[in-house]
């Protein structure tokens, strides 16, 4: 068994990953939609969540491995979750600033994420570990996961234009970072707001092949 959480529908875009990467397992998915987004959230709040969550998944389901399907959960706990309970393994997720160094061709990457992923001290030596690699123009996401949480399209598109708009406005970058996996869920949308030449670039199938290879380690 293997336990997914997030805020709330989030995470569904890397369940979907995880399941198209391994049809045969089997998954407990853990929504907190009560305190939906964590992004908006302070970190002890988070940290608190992420415990009780993790304590559910592993004691209530039999979880032998769980993945921390949400970025702010991964910054402000992921640590804390590795030192209570050793013997599970934990996949967090994080900003995928790597790949998308990589991908880029002129050297500018976009990265759309929570205000707290942003300012997480997680994300800042990530940031400084790509330093040099391209430049990164950062947006932190007021409101956005909270508008795809309740559904609200008109206000997804709204904001998704708006902060697009915003880092185009700094960089004629090429690659977009989803910095948040409730983003990933309106990878459609995304792309018409953005257009066919920029690369969009999300988490999900990199989470998949990190829980595909510790599985493969374990048997």
């Amino acid at each position: 068994m293997i336990g997914v959480f997030d805020s709330g529908v989030g995470g569904l875009s890397v369940l979907r990953a995880l399941r198209a990467q391994m049809p045969g397992e089997s998954f407990t998915y853990f929504s907190d939609g009560e305190h939906a987004p964590y992004g908006e959230r302070d970190e002890a709040f988070v940290a608190q969540r992420s415990l009780s969550i993790t304590r559910e998944l592993v004691e209530r389901h039999d979880a032998r491995l769980v993945v921390v399907a949400c970025n702010t959960a991964t910054a402000a706990a992921i640590h804390l979750l590795r030192e209570a309970y050793p013997a599970i393994p934990f996949v967090g997720i994080e900003p995928a600033l790597k790949p998308a160094a990589l991908a880029t061709k002129n050297g500018r990457v976009g990265v759309m994420a929570t205000r707290a992923t942003l300012a997480s001290s997680k994300f800042a030596a990530l940031l400084d570990s790509v330093q040099g690699q391209a430049e990164f123009i950062l947006q932190p996401c007021d409101g956005l996961a909270h508008a795809i949480e309740r559904g609200d399209a008109a206000l997804i598109r709204s904001l998704c234009e708006q902060y697009w708009h915003a880092i185009r406005a700094r960089a004629e970058v090429d690659t977009l970072v989803l910095g948040c996996t409730h983003y990933a869920l309106e990878e459609d949308l995304l792309r018409e707001v953005v257009g066919p030449d920029v690369t969009l670039i999300e988490p999900g199938p990199a989470v998949a092949r990190r829980v595909t290879q510790l599985l493969a380690a374990a048997r």
